[in-house]
């Protein structure tokens, strides 16, 4: 998939709703910082440097190309609109820091977008596989091999006491980052979910809003993430998260089914209310239409409508972003046109 596909289509890999646990994990995300060891880090790079590290990792990249990781490219993120740009952070392909000074960076997709790479961002690379459902075995895996073929041309900054040297001290070690995007109304709904979430932070977890650090949960979906890279393994990394993922799920779970067993008529109605503001409101805001997907997600999960693919709520999610909407409509809307064109994108989709 070229870039201007990519900024033309919401799905995307982890919108498919496969993977396991995928009533409750929407997504398993890996990502992992390195840096060249011959530039300065990005905050203090020149212009000259930064494209020279551009350069570097261009040419690192084409030679991936015999080595069975599927084709990978790059494109400078001055090529791309603002609104293109945006798009790439509400698709979760690239962090909002990625859009400051902009010029100086670049972004590298491979075919179906599980695995980007941006350049220039806090670390010279960070590399991020990003997989439907709780699979983060399997993007730390697939990570792992392309990070090995990079490192080949790449002269990594690295130290045989503390690893991987990062522009952040708390990336030390390791680079790694695993997060899971967790959707869970039920504990919202029962009241627990700050006891939950308070208990994963003191574990040493950091828990974020959809699109990461300072942003905040809308539409009942956490990003969870380790905060601890030094001292342990990538493997240990991961099992950690997962263990703690599966205890969440349990505890989603078993709100869900109590909701249903005791609640039974308030969760159809709130669910078929959903339905039917979707189906047939002139206007939804960006905030009313997450709350929304959120009840027809949990509806779906609970066999209350079975009328909506698995995928097409995700899907939604990103169509009805600000940047998406500019893109699909081609001029510039002002925040009331949005929420009129968001009512009428969402009500052809669930026609």
């Amino acid at each position: 998939m070229s870039i201007k596909e990519t900024v033309s289509a919401a799905r995307s890999c982890w919108t498919t709703g496969d993977g396991a646990e995928s009533d409750v994990v929407i997504s398993s995300r890996v990502r992992v910082a390195r840096n060249l060891a011959e530039f300065p880090f990005p905050h203090q790079l020149s212009d000259e440097s930064a494209e020279q590290v551009i350069q570097a990792v261009s040419l690192a990249v084409n030679n991936t190309a015999d080595q069975g990781i599927g084709i990978l490219e790059m494109t400078g993120m001055g090529e791309l609109t603002p609104v293109e740009r945006q798009i790439l952070v509400e698709k979760h392909l690239i962090s909002p820091d990625l859009l400051e000074n902009y010029k100086n960076k670049a972004v590298v997709l491979n075919n179906d977008e599980s695995v980007s790479i941006m350049i220039n961002e806090e670390d010279h690379l960070r590399l991020q596989c990003l997989l439907p459902g709780l699979q983060l075995h399997e993007a730390w895996h697939r990570l792992s091999s392309i990070d090995d073929v990079l490192e080949k041309t790449l002269d990594y900054a690295f130290d045989e006491k503390l690893g991987y040297l990062t522009a952040c001290p708390t990336n030390v070690g390791t680079g790694i980052r695993a997060s899971l995007m967790l959707h869970l109304p039920g504990l919202a709904l029962v009241n627990q979910i700050s006891g939950v979430l308070s208990t994963v932070s003191k574990l040493g977890f950091a828990v974020r809003g959809l699109y990461g650090e300072g942003t905040e949960a809308t539409g009942n979906l956490f990003q969870i993430s380790n905060q601890i890279t030094l001292g342990q393994t990538e493997e240990d990394i991961i099992a950690g998260m997962v263990s703690v993922a599966r205890q969440i799920i349990a505890s989603e779970r078993s709100a869900r089914q109590a909701l249903f067993k005791e609640r039974r008529e308030h969760m159809e109605d709130r669910v078929g209310r959903a339905w039917g503001i979707l189906k047939h409101a002139g206007i939804v805001t960006s905030e009313e239409a997450m709350k929304l997907f959120s009840d027809l997600r949990l509806g779906r999960d609970l066999n209350i409508i079975d009328l909506i693919p698995p995928d097409l709520i995700t899907e939604l999610m990103i169509m009805t972003r600000p940047a998406f909407l500019l893109k699909m409509s081609g001029k510039d809307l002002s925040p009331f046109e949005r929420d009129v064109q968001r009512a009428k994108l969402i009500r052809e989709k669930l026609a």
